[in-house]
């Protein structure tokens, strides 16, 4: 466990599950697209390489969705004050965001179609040089 993110907020646990269930509607996607180009190569006895091109991304790409969501509700972590906002990250290159609350210009609250049937929402906290996001919160937590 990481020690510098313990005195941190983390996302809402359902963070995992929304971010596997849009990665199984993309993986579908191509799953979807890889059938059509089948049933078309052999009506018009066209190549396979992009049908195995695309197995091999769906297998990546399933892998990634499983993986990958787990490990950034584990490596983040934030803390908001009255002064700044602060937003650690990351694994091998550990990123420390400080931003001052003079600094943001706009806060953004984002919710698509997963984040509502789970009761989340995503922040965005805009500056003049970037934006920064905080994946889910609770709805309630989210407008305070």
């Amino acid at each position: 466990m990481d020690h510098r993110l313990d005195a941190m907020q983390r996302c809402h646990p359902h963070y995992v599950k929304v971010s596997r269930i849009s990665g199984i509607i993309t993986d579908g996607t191509i799953l979807l697209t890889a059938i059509a180009y089948s049933i078309l190569a052999l009506l018009f006895e066209w190549t396979w390489i992009p049908v195995w091109i695309a197995l091999g991304l769906l297998a990546f790409s399933t892998w990634l969705n499983w993986m990958i969501p787990a490990f950034i509700y584990r490596q983040f972590g934030f803390k908001i004050s009255e002064e700044e906002l602060e937003l650690r990250s990351g694994w091998i290159w550990l990123r420390d965001t400080i931003v001052p609350m003079t600094r943001i210009q706009h806060v953004e609250l984002e919710r698509g179609p997963l984040l509502r049937k789970y009761g989340l929402a995503k922040i965005k906290v805009v500056t003049a040089a970037t934006t920064h996001v905080i994946l889910a919160l609770e709805l309630e937590e989210a407008r305070i």
